[in-house]
């Protein structure tokens, strides 16, 4: 199996119980699901403040200094307050924890060196931060720190421990758990382009050493979305021609000719000339069309429609139109039928109000061939309707 398919709750830190809940929030349900969720900011770690340095108003920053005291404030029963008095020498800044103080104050040892990443912000004259992370200095080489991801999580999430940290914590162990990731580009497409890696760049895009290697790690990521989305279409498009070929009007015959020079009741204007040549192409290329044909209203959209079911007619094919509601369908029929005039050729309509004797006879002119232009609504693609040659 596929390492990227492997199920989430496999991956130590994980298990049944977190991976309902980043599958129920997230719709994380695999490694390849918690590799693909992408960070939505960062912070730079590599820089270092001194307490002195800090203002209120600052981003979430790092200190390096050591612990000097605990303090403990009750609030109220079988809550407290835990604040951590710290220094670096230069001044003295709060750590306050609300929450998992205890932790706090059995874990972290007063006369050790930390560094201290938060959002300072001023509480009684003097720097504080709020749940801050605290990593050991001795253990914490800055050079390779970068910048530090930053996860979208939801309230329910966080209040069951699954925080930003939380997954950055599962997204690292599973990036060290992974083998390298085999490449999707080839080589000819990606070199040209000077695009990094897939394992590269899937890697980077979580741990970041710089803002270029981030910027890089993420044009290649949204490149190979749009590549493959590209890939699609046209393998669809691709298959599209080959399975469906459209029918081939080969020629444009008696009734167009006759339309055009007798019934037509004025000239055509150049767009009109310009949109049915270019109709006429289609219809002899043996291609499927699907053309958009825009215009305001009374520029003469009908007409065209028209003048190309006629050439619809004259190589043996039924045609059809179909308005959006029952109101449209009965005035393009009168359009058309005022158009056409006195010539040999049968119009019909089918929306849902034509019933009984009316509709069966409609239907059965569509059936034998004698019903040449068909106008209605979404009933002409009922179960019940069918055409004798329909191609237009």
């Amino acid at each position: 199996m596929d390492i990227l398919s492997q199920d989430i709750k496999f991956l130590p830190g994980v298990g049944p119980n977190r991976k309902k809940m980043l599958s129920n929030e997230l719709g994380i349900e695999t490694y390849g699901d918690l590799l693909e969720y992408y960070p939505y900011k960062y912070v730079d770690r590599s820089k270092v403040y001194t307490i002195h340095e800090l203002t209120g108003d600052m981003p979430f920053v790092q200190v390096v200094g050591r612990i000097m005291s605990f303090e403990t404030f009750p609030m109220g029963p079988r809550k407290e307050r835990v604040v951590a008095h710290f220094t670096d020498g230069t001044a003295i800044c709060d750590l306050t924890w609300f929450n998992g103080g205890k932790y706090a104050k059995q874990n972290y040892k007063v006369g050790i060196d930390y560094l201290v990443f938060g959002k300072p912000t001023v509480f009684n004259n003097r720097i504080n931060f709020t749940h801050p992370d605290l990593d050991d200095a001795s253990k914490v080489d800055l050079s390779t720190m970068g910048l530090q991801p930053y996860y979208n999580t939801t309230e329910k999430m966080k209040k069951s421990g699954l925080n930003s940290r939380a997954i950055e914590r599962l997204t690292k162990t599973l990036i060290e758990k992974l083998p390298t990731l085999p490449e999707t580009i080839p080589e000819f497409i990606s070199h040209p382009l000077h695009l990094v890696g897939r394992d590269d760049a899937l890697r980077t895009v979580h741990y970041p050493q710089n803002a270029k290697d981030l910027e890089r790690a993420r044009l290649r990521l949204k490149f190979e979305e749009l590549f493959f989305i590209q890939r699609n279409i046209l393998r669809y498009a691709s298959d599209q021609r080959r399975k469906y070929r459209g029918y081939i009007f080969s020629k444009v015959g008696e009734v167009f000719n006759t339309f055009y020079s007798k019934y037509l009741p004025f000239p055509l204007t150049g767009a009109q000339k310009r949109v049915i040549r270019e109709i006429r192409v289609d219809t002899g290329s043996g291609r499927q069309m699907n053309r958009l044909l825009q215009g305001d209203v009374g520029s003469g959209k009908t007409l065209v429609a028209l003048m190309s079911m006629l050439i619809a007619i004259d190589n043996g094919y039924q045609a059809c139109i179909m308005a959006p509601t029952e109101i449209l369908a009965e005035q393009h029929l009168q359009t058309i039928m005022g158009f056409l005039k006195d010539m040999d050729i049968r119009v019909a309509l089918l929306t849902g109000i034509v019933k009984g004797k009316r509709r069966e006879e409609v239907l059965e002119g569509l059936l034998d061939g004698t019903i040449q232009i068909l106008v209605g609504t979404h009933a002409v693609i009922a179960d019940t309707g069918q055409f004798a040659r329909l191609g237009f």
